[in-house]
């Protein structure tokens, strides 16, 4: 699980959309790796091409395709399937032993031979680097990795932990070849070896360029020659133009939510296709529950009665998110509307009048909101802005925002300075654990000083031992009331997941799912 503050570097434009895909086109293109190039760019950049390191979005897009997991999460599912394993399963009644065997003839893009040495080595250098910019802190479960033989990986774990198979079937579960990497450094060299669609031939500040691996053994069937990925380093206007002139086909995470709008309005005249899909991206206002002003429940009790999160999505992010009143969002197994319950939809003045009173607060509450420029979308300064002006306008606030970078932000919260202050959220895998543990689990991300004993003592570890996922639904609707009632954090929005092609361009439907793998083998272009 991710057990520390690491949050997305640019969230996806926007929370998880209807069944029904937009503006997709029908699909089209050969298969096999035979296609025509896509060029794709996005506003992030890939902050490592090691998978021992990256824990950004832009490095997990790298990793899904240019190195195979032993499992993967198909096209629109959240249960993960045997990828570089033939098969995978728990070997006893408490999930602390898990057991896969190797499909025969597995290879690098080097035309190395893919062992469960290869695995164990992987997971074994990660571990032991445990790079603060890396995914270890996802297995904390994890005790050892043994190989009783080439084909077969033991997995043995130190507590229960059903989900297991969806951590690895992440980018923290990429396969390195023990050849090519040091077991106890860094690559340095932007380069790549692995076993997945695509190979990474080239990467530099402003580009990456990959072709099809014709040594890749899995599910995945390349429906194009090669991807180039543009980087556009935060230049969101940059991006929007290129796609309106042809310079790439597509363009993935990091336009404006007006530029959605935009461009989904004149997609007849510029040429384009917004493609809508589903996301688990979530976006939360958190309290620190030692501040003098934001530790007190009256005070987080009227903003829970007095934001209005339609208002927002509508006038900050022009309907490319939707109001989200659970910390487990819509379409993940355990959601429910716990917030929406206690506190309803509309704002209510009275309500939070009330609250305040039955605090001891009867004068205007003066507090601040804290916000970082970009981190959490283009509009998150916006959005808290239009949130203090919602609470001002009750007569019950005086609220203001500051936005620092972040940088200043991280240590600011782990020192304990902020009252109020925005996180997002872009879940590892698609399994409501990530949405819960990660923020009340011990040692969580979130940095607020809470802690409730009947989360991480009972509810958090029986969810985890539970490997039917569906049978979880009541232990998680329990945590769900307990944090609406306690109110350690707010929910704000669900994000839906967008990308915008130029006409021609296929399978972007396929590559905008709650599991948040963007698949390159889906793109073609006639």
């Amino acid at each position: 699980m991710k057990m520390r503050n690491q949050w997305p570097v640019l969230p996806l434009v926007a929370g998880l959309a209807s069944g029904l895909l937009t503006g997709c086109g029908s699909e089209s293109g050969e298969s096999g790796g035979t296609g025509s190039s896509v060029v794709m760019g996005m506003s992030d950049d890939v902050l490592a091409t090691d998978p021992a390191s990256g824990y950004d979005p832009g490095s997990w897009l790298l990793f899904n395709n240019v190195f195979q997991s032993l499992l993967s999460f198909p096209k629109g599912a959240t249960q993960p399937e045997p990828e570089a394993a033939k098969d995978c399963s728990f070997s006893d009644d408490r999930a602390t032993v898990y057991k896969c065997e190797l499909k025969p003839g597995l290879k690098f893009s080097n035309g190395d031979p893919l062992t469960a040495e290869d695995v164990k080595f992987s997971f074994d250098r990660m571990l032991k680097i445990n790079d603060p910019a890396g995914p270890a802190i996802m297995f904390p479960s994890l005790d050892k990795v043994q190989t009783p033989d080439a084909k077969t990986v033991v997995f043995r774990l130190k507590v229960p932990d059903a989900t297991f198979p969806s951590k690895i079937a992440s980018g923290a579960g990429s396969i390195v070849d023990h050849r090519q990497y040091d077991a106890g450094g860094l690559r340095t060299d932007d380069k790549a070896v692995g076993s997945g669609p695509y190979k990474l031939d080239s990467f530099d500040k402003d580009r990456a360029v990959f072709s099809v691996n014709s040594d890749y053994q899995g599910t995945a069937k390349a429906k194009n020659s090669g991807v180039t990925l543009k980087f556009f380093h935060g230049d969101r206007a940059a991006l929007k133009k290129a796609l309106e002139g042809g310079d790439i086909d597509l363009a993935y995470r990091g336009l404006t939510a007006t530029d959605i709008a935009q461009l989904d309005q004149q997609d007849d005249t510029k040429g384009v296709d917004v493609v809508e899909g589903t996301s688990a991206e979530v976006q939360h206002l958190v309290f620190n529950m030692k501040d003098p002003v934001a530790g007190k429940i009256g005070v987080r009790k009227a903003m829970a009665y007095l934001i209005d999160r339609d208002a927002l999505v509508k006038n900050v992010y022009q309907g490319t998110a939707t109001p989200l009143y659970s910390i487990i969002p819509a379409g993940i197994v355990g959601h429910n509307t716990a917030f929406f319950d206690t506190y309803g939809a509309r704002p209510s003045k009275e309500k939070a009048a009330a609250a305040l009173r039955a605090d001891g607060i009867n004068g205007k509450v003066r507090l601040t909101l804290w916000s970082t420029p970009s981190r959490y979308g283009p509009a998150t300064d916006q959005e808290l802005k239009a949130i203090a002006g919602q609470l001002n306008a009750s007569g019950l606030f005086q609220a203001d925002v500051k936005s620092v970078a972040f940088g200043q932000y991280e240590k600011d919260i782990a020192q304990g300075r902020y009252g109020v202050y925005v996180k997002g959220w872009v879940p590892d895998y698609p399994d409501a654990d990530n949405f819960t543990a990660p923020f009340f689990g011990k040692d969580n991300v979130l940095g607020n000083h809470y802690a409730n004993g009947t989360i991480t003592g009972t509810l958090i570890p029986a969810t985890a031992a539970q490997s039917d996922r569906a049978a979880t639904d009541q232990n998680f609707g329990k945590l769900q009331t307990i944090v609406a009632d306690e109110l350690p954090v707010l929910p704000v929005w669900q994000a839906k997941q967008y990308a915008v092609a130029r006409d021609g361009v296929y399978g972007l439907e396929y590559c905008l799912d709650a599991s948040t793998v963007f698949r390159f083998w889906e793109l073609s272009k006639s």
